[in-house]
């Protein structure tokens, strides 16, 4: 107090311009090193090896695969996953192999490969569990009987739960 009983009034001061614009600076550096390590973390990696060798089999694949004339349904329904293949007459596929990684499309650790059977009505079915809401995606990888590989990525949309 000053002599005549008043507070003296705060006056900014240097230290004080210092303290304040550290501070910022490390809360601003802080975030985008969380947001960075998180992002590099969740990081499902690589979609091939070589896209370039990929590259030149791309059209004669997709040519392959859409001469199939398949069209594909993914649904979850409880705790399975149903693969529903029809071919252009509308009648079920049955395949000579199917398989593929279902999980988030942002990170790898819900991943998992399902376990398919056929089921009485042509479609394939495997249990995939509970599942939290939101996006998942379905990669799918098939054989048709005559050997031509086909390829799908399919999203899927849970509610949350």
């Amino acid at each position: 107090m000053s002599e005549n009983g008043e507070k003296p009034e705060f006056e900014l001061k240097g230290k004080h311009v210092l303290a304040i614009t550290v501070s910022a600076f490390a809360v601003i550096i802080g975030v985008n090193l969380f947001m960075a390590f998180s992002a590099v973390g969740t990081f499902p990696g690589l979609e091939t090896k070589n896209s370039y060798v990929a590259s030149q089999q791309f059209d004669r694949l997709r040519e392959a695969q859409e001469a199939l004339g398949w069209t594909v349904q993914a649904e979850i329904e409880g705790e399975q996953l149903i693969i529903d293949i029809k071919d252009a007459e509308g009648e079920a596929v049955e395949v000579l192999r199917i398989a593929g990684i279902f999980g988030r499309a942002t990170h790898v650790k819900d991943d998992q490969t399902p376990e398919f059977n056929r089921s009485s009505s042509g479609a394939y079915v495997a249990h995939v569990g509970a599942l939290g809401g939101g996006y998942w995606n379905f990669r799918m990888e098939a054989t048709a009987k005559d050997g031509t590989p086909f390829q799908q990525l399919h999203q899927i949309y849970i509610a949350g739960r």
